[in-house]
């Protein structure tokens, strides 16, 4: 029976015909409607036809998290009078709840994607519906452009909505081709903003680290909320692991402490979901409990003020969740959370100031997160470039060009970035490129049931507690019936019948999306050559591997390796590694595996500040299978290069960074011997070479000259010398060896190659830029080049009677006048006005102290001397 009532109850009620206009007259349209309004839940029932008149039609609700999606499948059944199953059902990762009558899906984002793929016209439906969209993640995206390419070339009938809470739609309106934007008033309680920032600074996040100062505080925040209002509490923390400690430090309070995560088990969110049974709650939630989900009773939030996104370093090719700050429209949403059903409050665990200072919205996905799976993704639609999909925010180059890399190494595409059989299949897997790829060849390898644990394991990260021992984990989640445990085994089912079944990916619920979500799908490294080409592994045919007889570290170490190739690591003392990569890694100082000399890393983040990755998550390998997973990454030959400050010529055997064998080379190649040569000089700069004080006049000199004559005289700036090298330091850098050849190279001559000789110009160097000028005494001084102008610095009483600056190429001196001991006394570009206005001051100053010396009243009369003024009468 229809609950009426509850139906007439949700305010998105009024916006509906106005929804209904615009998907009756454009197809498309962006519905805008905050928490608690219903559009989650009444609006699909609508366009269905299932609470009026009107026709009958078959919707698809896309979710971005499982728990949502299960959450609006169940609300909407309840408000229809029936169990999921029946008119609405919904389809998860390993879960799916339909019937024949099913008439409203709803489905995750990745489940979509995957079906999108086999089937673009998407059959029988017609209406889909991109809910929370406002969080931009990565697969929603994909799926909204997907959908548009289907409406505009072989379904315009489709009808889309891009319904969010909160969101840029004008944006969204763009990209659905100027289509009408539908705003839904909600009812909203006043919520009470309570700023509770810790009393002693706390560490900012980094990784996955959340200073301990920080949760502690957080469940204090919580104790005195509970102390302070009446009702449930709900509380936003970043993670599972975080999750965990805080519910530690609350044993004791008189409330229920419960858990909600993605990874929380189906009845633990359906008891959160279902509302208190008369005991006062406190339940702990990542930001899952954002939107999409109304938690009954809650009256108050305690906001971390942290959030959990993807990113990707692709210089050190590690790729994990990462601890932010979250962003101002994330606490707006936690906010809500205390206000959906009365008044209530908010405790922000930061100080007021900081508010202000915190980005307006999360950083699209598109742009931080690995885009390896994205990249597989186009490609399986026919665009690999991404070049015409509509996405509010384009992919990054360079990220795209890395995806693509690693795509084609493990034969997901061809060198021309079509998709090819194997990356087909890949594709419905259900995984990130490189775990598919993983299970693939594994399974030829050791069997699809054993490679089905180990990829299970590597695409949701085990709990912490298990350990950072790969093999180790693998046995505890054989014997666990925990949580983890539990879907463990479920998903190591659904991997190898996904294998044994060729890898249709046609089961229910078999589609996953992208599955960036979790810090075990790392990304690409800069410029990663791994994989096994388009094949299986080295010496294998698909299907052919029964793993019988190999241990369970042998297995998983191939596993592990096959999927991260290029973070094989050998050991290069206690607990410390290199990645074949080329990034250091270290283990714990607790961990079993510092002894191992080769790892295969599954799992590593970068502290801050740390030169080295700390590892997480690793297992055992021999060198052997280190060999077979990274061996597209081994070279061998003649490696001549500037290091340690000389060139180092030398036969290397080697694994990316990983030297395998190394001997010196006797006779290298002169050409390469030269480009380390060039190598050094560009490291350590022109120093290396021979400059004397005329040299580096020398330079000086031209110097001036390029920046105030220019052509023909030439440019010699680092930059300028480095990109010709041979235009100046030919016949000696082709006959030098090392180092000290290069201190032999007299960098004046060298540089005297460049005077303009051809036009005759380098005959007048000296005319135009002297290194010395005669001055009135006789003296010949030394011109300084180094500044703006050049600069003569010369004894005062050596420049009576010259009434008029010097010049050099047209521009005036800077006179530094020296008192007879050599010391600066005055300095000057206009000579005239020295003698006529600063003279009487310095003469004033100085006869006293150098009576020696002549100081007439008028020095345009008097001889120019370098003597002392007896000397000057004796001659």
């Amino acid at each position: 029976m229809i609950r009426t009532e509850a139906l007439d109850r949700l305010p998105v009620r009024t916006a509906v015909p106005a929804l209904e206009r615009a998907l009756d007259d454009r197809g498309v349209a962006v519905l805008c409607a905050p928490p608690g309004t219903g559009k989650t839940t009444l609006v699909p029932l609508v366009l269905a036809g299932l609470t009026g008149d009107g026709p009958v039609r078959r919707v698809v609700v896309a979710e971005p998290r499982r728990i949502a999606a299960r959450a609006a499948a169940r609300r909407m059944a309840w408000l229809l009078g029936e169990r999921p199953g029946g008119r609405v059902g919904f389809t998860v990762r390993g879960e799916r709840v339909v019937g024949p009558d099913t008439v409203v899906e709803v489905v995750t984002t990745g489940v979509l994607l995957q079906r999108l793929q086999r089937d673009q016209e998407l059959a029988g439906v017609d209406v889909v519906i991109i809910d929370e969209c406002h969080e931009r993640h990565l697969d929603a995206d994909t799926v909204a452009a997907f959908l548009l390419d289907v409406r505009e070339a072989i379904r315009p009938d489709l009808r889309l909505v891009a319904a969010s809470a909160t969101t840029d739609a004008e944006g969204w309106a763009r990209l659905l081709g100027d289509a009408p934007v539908v705003e839904a008033e909600g009812v909203s309680y006043p919520v009470e903003v309570v700023w509770a920032p810790p009393a002693r600074p706390v560490k900012p996040p980094h990784g996955m680290r959340v200073d301990p100062a920080l949760l502690t505080h957080v469940a204090a925040t919580v104790r005195r909320a509970l102390g302070e209002r009446e009702g449930d509490v709900l509380c936003f923390l970043p993670g599972v692991g975080e999750i965990a400690r805080v519910a530690g430090q609350l044993a004791g309070v008189d409330a229920e402490v419960l858990q909600v995560h993605g990874r929380a088990p189906a009845a633990v969110q359906d008891a959160v979901l279902a509302g208190s049974s008369g005991v006062r709650r406190v339940v702990l939630a990542t930001s899952v409990a954002e939107s999409s989900l109304t938690v009954p009773g809650v009256r108050v939030v305690v906001d971390s003020g942290l959030a959990r996104e993807p990113r990707t370093d692709h210089a050190r090719g590690l790729s994990a969740l990462t601890t932010v700050r979250a962003s101002q429209a994330a606490g707006r949403q936690r906010a809500g959370r205390a206000g959906r059903e009365a008044a209530g409050a908010v405790y922000r665990c930061w100080d007021r100031a900081e508010d202000g200072r915190l980005a307006r919205f999360p950083a699209p996905e598109i742009k931080v997160a690995d885009l390896a799976a994205f990249a597989l993704q186009a490609a399986c639609w026919g665009d690999p470039e991404a070049s015409s999909l509509a996405l509010l925010d384009p992919p990054p180059a360079g990220a795209m060009a890395a995806a693509r890399e690693v795509l084609g190494a493990i034969g997901a595409v061809d060198a021309a970035g079509r998709v090819t059989g194997r990356g087909v299949r890949m594709s419905r897997l259900g995984l990130h490129p490189r775990l598919a790829r993983a299970l693939l060849d594994g399974a030829a390898e050791v069997g699809a049931r054993r490679a089905a644990e180990v990829v299970a394991l590597l695409s949701e990260e085990p709990p912490r507690e298990y350990g950072d021992d790969l093999a180790a984990a693998l046995r505890t989640a054989r014997r666990g019936q925990d949580g983890y445990a539990g879907r463990w085994k479920q998903e190591v089912r659904r991997l190898s019948n996904q294998v044994d079944g060729a890898g249709s990916g046609t089961g229910a619920g078999s589609g996953t999306g992208t599955g960036t979500g979790t810090g075990a799908v790392p990304g690409t490294g800069a410029g990663s050559r791994s994989g096994s080409g388009a094949g299986a592994a080295p010496g294998t045919s698909a299907g052919s591997g029964s793993g019988e007889g190999r241990s369970d570290d042998a297995v998983v170490g191939l596993v592990a390796a096959l999927a991260f190739p290029e973070r094989v690591a050998r050991a290069r003392g206690e607990g410390a590694f290199l990645m074949v990569s080329g990034t250091g890694a270290e283990l714990g100082d607790s961990s079993r595996l510092r002894s191992a000399p080769w790892l295969a890393v599954a799992v590593a983040d970068r502290p801050a500040h740390a030169a080295s990755a700390r590892v997480r998550l690793a297992a055992v390998v021999d060198e052997g299978t280190a060999l077979l997973a990274a061996g597209q990454l081994r070279v061998r030959g003649e490696e001549v290069r500037w290091a340690d400050g000389d060139v180092v010529a030398r036969s290397v055997d080697r694994v990316g960074a990983v030297e395998l064998a190394v001997r010196p080379l006797k006779q290298p190649d002169p050409e390469l011997v030269r480009g380390a040569l060039l190598e050094g000089l560009e490291r350590e700069g022109l120093r290396l070479l021979r400059w004397s004080r005329d040299s580096e006049q020398l330079r000086l000199r031209l110097a001036f000259l390029h920046r105030v004559v220019g052509a023909p005289w030439p440019d010699v700036s680092d930059g300028a010398l480095l990109a010709d090298p041979g235009a100046w330091l030919e016949p000696e850098l082709s006959r030098a060896r090392r180092r000290a050849d290069l201190g032999r190279i007299d960098a004046g001559q060298a540089l005297r190659r460049l005077l303009p000789w051809a036009t005759g110009e380098a005959v007048r160097l000296d005319e135009l830029a002297p290194e010395r000028i005669e001055v009135p005494s006789g003296s010949r001084i030394r011109i300084e080049y180094g500044g703006e102008q050049p600069v003569l610095a010369v004894k005062l009483q050596e420049l009576f009677g010259l009434a008029e600056t010097p010049r050099v190429a047209g521009v005036p001196v800077l006179v530094h006048l020296l008192s007879p001991a050599g010391r600066p006394a005055a300095v000057t570009a206009d000579l005239a006005s020295f003698w006529q206005d600063g003279y009487k001051a310095v003469r004033a100053e100085l006869r006293g102290r150098y009576p020696k010396h002549p100081w007439p009243e008028d020095p345009a009369t008097v001889q120019a001397t370098r003597y002392t003024s007896a000397r000057l009468k004796r001659s």
